[in-house]
């Protein structure tokens, strides 16, 4: 099994990192850009800021370095983010987690005209060590979205009040992997999808029938045998 590695971080003092489409998709931008050997100039050239879901990254840039790392999974909430990384270069996941993180704060400060750190500290990573750690993290980090779904909230807890309305509100989420691994066209340029899909095959399935099981569970103990 490749290294894999957990990265989330968060505002400092939880605040708000998102506030609109425009800082998600620059931050998505910034997944594709900063994923370079190179020394990172003049990060935001050639782009718009405008979320266009089908946007490729790939044809922004002509010249391109070694990948540092392989972008397995992602996620962007309101006040953190959400990524699982492997390394495509040694010591690639530092480095580009520094970049990402210095490169976006520096867009975000100038944005919105603030100052001082955006971020509460170094990105904490945690190491995928275990099988079951594998094969429950993409669905972890897919359905963080769901917290922003009332009656699914405690989905952690694996409580969901309709298994349809948590799938529904996930398709309609642009700022995951999800959509790309379901096979619909969202961001494909910054991710890398072979790893989980040789484990899960049709991955909109198997998250499918895991949200209906936790559906099923509240009520489990009322069914009749």
């Amino acid at each position: 099994m490749e290294e894999l590695y957990h990265c989330l971080n968060r505002g400092v003092d939880k605040r708000t990192i998102f506030t609109d489409n425009r800082d998600r998709a620059r931050f998505v931008h910034d997944l594709y850009e900063f994923n370079d050997d190179r020394p990172a100039f003049n990060a935001g050239r050639g782009f718009s800021g405008k979320p266009d879901p089908m946007i490729d990254f790939v044809s922004q840039s002509s010249e391109r370095g070694v990948a540092l790392v392989d972008i397995h999974a992602w996620c962007l909430m309101g006040n953190h983010y959400h990524l699982l990384l492997s390394e495509a270069k040694e010591g690639g996941v530092s480095l580009f987690l520094r970049k990402l993180n210095v490169g976006y704060a520096r867009y975000f400060n100038d944005r919105h005209r603030r100052q001082g750190t955006l971020f509460q500290g170094r990105t904490k990573k945690i190491h995928i060590s275990s099988d079951a750690h594998f094969l429950h993290i993409l669905h972890y980090i897919h359905l963080n979205p769901l917290d922003f779904l009332k009656g699914s909230e405690d989905w952690r807890s694996l409580r969901v009040k309709s298994a349809k309305q948590a799938l529904s509100h996930l398709m309609q989420y642009r700022w995951s992997s999800y959509l790309d691994y379901c096979g619909r066209k969202n961001f494909p340029s910054i991710l890398t999808t072979g790893l989980f899909r040789d484990v899960f095959g049709n991955y909109g399935s198997v998250l499918s029938s895991y949200l209906k099981d936790i559906e099923l569970s509240d009520v489990k103990p009322y069914l009749l045998e």
